[in-house]
């Protein structure tokens, strides 16, 4: 036998001790590296079929020669390696040894990456899991008329499995020269902050407080903070669907010196919905009914979609529409805000 040969034949022999396999009811077996059970299917990454998810109840027998996670019904965490004897786990542990469990005691399987990352998210430090992106949209003309608007978003959040942050920044600026002198045609600014704490699978509450400046409507500040209930009506890996309620209060300092406080109920929903690979759709409306003044009412709808360019860039557009039924005298209930430009995305 040559040296090729035998290298080759070593190096195929290894890849058979290290690597993990399943063996089926119906007799298949996979060879690959355990990643983990995924509700009722196991996932198995193979070096040439990539990730293969078999169900978990057609399992009869796992091997690995690297350390896997195995959490229990009753909550216990072992790890080390694992083969079987007869219809039970065997899990060889550093710090207590050989241990047995039945297949059915076995919740949750996870190799040491997935395990880790698990982890992160049930103890993340305050710095961890934030993602979001920045928004960034410029216009110009010159000849006849010379123009310039500038629209800039950003929106960061930072979600874990029990709870979720998120902040978010929007600001317009626009102006026309005319006989040569500037004139301003658009200058606002929104802004805010809120916190999810999930109750259950489904059930969350809400706090956030929202600021707003509008210098045509001639808000110099708005401050909403608010509270309240929401429901996650539809989560799946596609769509993103939550139904929301509570109470805010709001505070309205205008520029001629008339501040006004009400007490609101809000109602709302929150879309994210991805329409395909590299396109996603996100839709927010959010109604308050004014408690203080029967029959007034504000609306806070935003609707943006996103296409990827590259994994960090990404092509927007983004329509906002905020109306207030009793505005400032003179000024109309309407604003409408259509921008569109680059999204730079970032996480962490």
């Amino acid at each position: 036998m040559t040296a090729t040969r035998l290298f080759a034949l070593i190096a195929l022999t290894s890849i058979g001790l290290f690597a993990g396999q399943i063996t089926m009811k119906n007799g298949d077996r996979f060879t690959g590296s355990v990643v983990k059970l995924d509700g009722q299917n196991l996932v198995l990454k193979s070096d040439y079929a990539g990730l293969i998810s078999v169900p978990w109840d057609a399992v009869v027998s796992i091997s690995s020669s690297e350390p896997l996670s195995i959490t229990l019904q009753d909550g216990q965490l072992l790890v080390g390696q694992v083969s079987t004897s007869e219809t039970k786990f065997v899990i060889e542990t550093k710090s207590a040894g050989t241990l047995s469990a039945a297949k059915d005691a076995v919740k949750m399987v996870r190799s040491q990456a997935e395990q880790a990352e698990a982890d992160r998210y049930l103890n993340p430090r305050i710095v961890d899991l934030w993602a979001g992106f920045l928004d960034f949209g410029y216009s110009a003309a010159r000849g006849n008329s010379s123009t310039n608007n500038l629209a800039v978003s950003a929106n960061a959040a930072r979600a874990t499995t029990r709870d979720s942050i998120g902040v978010h920044f929007t600001s317009l600026h626009a102006s026309n020269k005319v006989a040569g002198k500037s004139v301003l045609s658009a200058n606002a600014m929104r802004g805010g902050v809120n916190y999810n704490l999930n109750l259950r699978p489904r059930l969350f509450a809400f706090g956030s407080v929202d600021l707003e400046f509008d210098e045509f409507q001639n808000l110099d500040l708005r401050f909403v903070p608010a509270g309240g209930l929401g429901f996650h009506a539809v989560k799946s890996e596609r769509t993103a669907f939550d139904l929301f309620g509570g109470a805010a209060l709001n505070r309205e300092f205008f520029s001629n010196g008339l501040k006004r406080t009400s007490g609101e109920v809000l109602v709302g929903d929150d879309l994210v919905y991805k329409l395909s690979s590299i396109t996603s759709l996100h839709q927010r409306l959010t109604f308050y009914p004014n408690l203080s003044r029967p029959g007034e009412y504000r609306t806070n709808f935003d609707l943006s979609a996103a296409t990827t360019l590259k994994k960090w860039l990404a092509w927007q557009l983004s329509a906002s529409d905020r109306f207030l039924s009793d505005p400032f005298p003179g000024r109309k209930r309407n604003d409408v805000v259509f921008t569109t430009g680059f999204r730079v995305t970032f996480a962490k």
